[in-house]
């Protein structure tokens, strides 16, 4: 089953079983095109627990997924311009509290917890996001852009919500090496910011994957999906 709204020039996507449960998890999406329902097929192909997925797209990708200025990493790219606190007002303000009535309201449905999940620069942004609120308390970040500039002292230098219980890492075993020396950092990153979180108690997994950064996409954030359920 498919619900769909516009809130605030996004297009949000509710998908759920229609058998459900009275009391499940909320997983919360940000995707780079619309990519949700396959995601929804994937994570029903592999038998992740019940869930209600609420994907989020038409997001400006390069800038409302990033947490501060940072300059191009590569000639033909565009600088990244930091909107992440703004689309955070978004996500907090207008989309959570639309969904969580329709959920509560249309489907009877008791929230029994919010999961930030996403790939790419959206891995990165859910990571960032556990920073700024206590909503969530699952992250999934599947080959999440951990070489953003500086991230990795943010991490070191601030505390993420003490609500957060379980993150979920991935990477393609091919995601380091690549010429750009920005990207080749991401596999060092992510295994250090994994290792931070671990020794501050959190229950972390990180996942190797065959390939490059856009090699089964879906189906790792559907692993993800699946890890953070159990």
């Amino acid at each position: 089953m498919e619900k769909e709204f516009k809130i605030e020039n996004k297009i949000v996507n509710i998908y759920y079983r229609e058998n459900y449960l009275k009391e499940l998890p909320v997983v919360i999406l940000n995707t780079f095109g619309n990519e949700g329902k396959e995601i929804w097929e994937k994570c029903k192909d592999i038998d992740c627990k019940g869930f209600i997925l609420v994907a989020i797209s038409n997001l400006d990708w390069n800038n409302e997924m990033t947490p501060w200025l940072a300059k191009k990493i590569n000639k033909n790219g565009e600088d990244f311009l930091g909107k992440a606190d703004e689309y955070m007002q978004i996500l907090l303000k207008a989309i959570i509290p639309e969904i969580k009535k329709y959920i509560e309201e249309n489907l009877k449905v008791k929230i029994k917890n919010y999961t930030i999940a996403g790939y790419s620069l959206a891995g990165l942004f859910a990571i960032y996001a556990s920073y700024k609120t206590n909503i969530f308390s699952r992250i999934v970040s599947a080959s999440g852009s951990l070489w953003f500039p500086k991230f990795i002292n943010f991490v070191k230098e601030n505390k993420i919500s003490s609500n957060v219980e379980k993150i979920y890492f991935s990477l393609g075993n091919k995601e380091s090496k690549v010429k750009n020396n920005v990207l080749q950092t991401v596999g060092e990153n992510t295994k250090e910011i994994e290792r931070i979180y671990k020794s501050q108690g959190l229950k972390t997994i990180y996942e190797e994957n065959e390939g490059n950064h856009f090699k089964d996409a879906t189906l790792r954030m559907a692993k993800g999906i699946k890890w953070i359920l159990e």
